[in-house]
């Protein structure tokens, strides 16, 4: 079964007037009109990284062309590819097996995908609340979290390590509500994480946390955590499976920038060779 970790540090580009046109010119209208809503620039940055990261996706591993990708949002916002694709999934099995998602917070865009299985990625960034203290902002967010997640995030240690436990496990579940589907309507204390006692590493992924739902273990869904540095935490939801590979670490993708990808993508392909090693994935140590 086919799975994809990508993340992409998005200070890591820096677009020209030019390359930010041309960016545009590779998404759709709609995608573009979204983006051009946000109020700050590294936000519709991060968005339009998201947005060129699914569509590598999409062109890279699910084998169609750049230029035919056709997205979608679910009434929940969850992107799907649309049914003008469906003549080609006919055709081509695997490609219809594919779950995707994508998520973007403080300085990076990830992308998590799998054949076969329900999947949702969520990225938090640790950082001090802006206009509270800890304890102020802890008791602010306590209807989101468990009696029993409360005493875990609060028994972290110094404040800096109870933020960290406290968006590992933000993180931990919005994975879930994103791969469900839900939305904001979901009471999120009706799941309850149970970390595993392993630390977090970088270039390393954790597969052991448990979920319970109403109380009862969900032995059918599987939780990886990833740390891409010391401060952004990604979580990613998977389920039910009838196969389950190793866990996998996400690859931060190298290179000029994304929209060298989809230009590569509409040259003709004796011509695609020079450019292939621009965006050659690498683990991110």
């Amino acid at each position: 079964m086919g799975s994809v970790r990508w993340a992409f540090r998005c200070g890591s580009w820096t677009p020209s007037r030019s390359d930010w046109l041309f960016a545009a010119r590779c998404i759709q209208r709609e995608e573009k009109d979204r983006i051009g809503q946000f109020v700050f620039a590294k936000d519709a940055k991060s968005a339009m990284v998201g947005r060129l990261l699914l569509r590598r996706f999409v062109c890279e591993k699910m084998g169609i062309p750049w230029s035919e990708i056709k997205l979608e949002r679910s009434p929940r916002g969850k992107p799907y590819l649309a049914d003008t694709l469906k003549d080609r999934s006919d055709s081509e099995p695997e490609t219809s097996a594919w779950s995707f998602n994508l998520s973007h917070q403080g300085d990076y865009a990830v992308l998590a995908a799998e054949q076969g299985m329900q999947v949702g990625v969520d990225i938090m960034k640790t950082t001090m609340p802006g206009s509270s203290s800890v304890p102020e902002f802890f008791r602010i967010m306590t209807r989101q979290f468990t009696a029993y997640e409360w005493s875990v995030i609060q028994s972290a240690g110094s404040e800096h390590e109870q933020l960290a436990a406290f968006y590992r496990h933000w993180a931990l579940k919005e994975s879930f509500i994103k791969a469900i589907g839900t939305g904001l309507g979901f009471n999120l204390q009706r799941v309850e994480f149970h970390l595993t006692s392993e630390s977090l590493t970088q270039g390393r992924a954790l597969r052991r946390t448990k979920m319970h739902l109403d109380e009862e273990e969900e032995e059918d869904w599987i939780f990886e955590e990833n740390l891409l540095d010391a401060d952004h935490h990604v979580a990613v939801a998977l389920g039910p499976a009838d196969q389950l590979g190793s866990p996998r670490y996400f690859h931060t993708l190298i290179g000029v920038h994304l929209c060298v990808f989809a230009h590569l993508f509409l040259l003709p392909p004796h011509s695609r060779c020079c450019c292939s090693v621009i965006l050659s994935p690498r683990p991110l140590l």
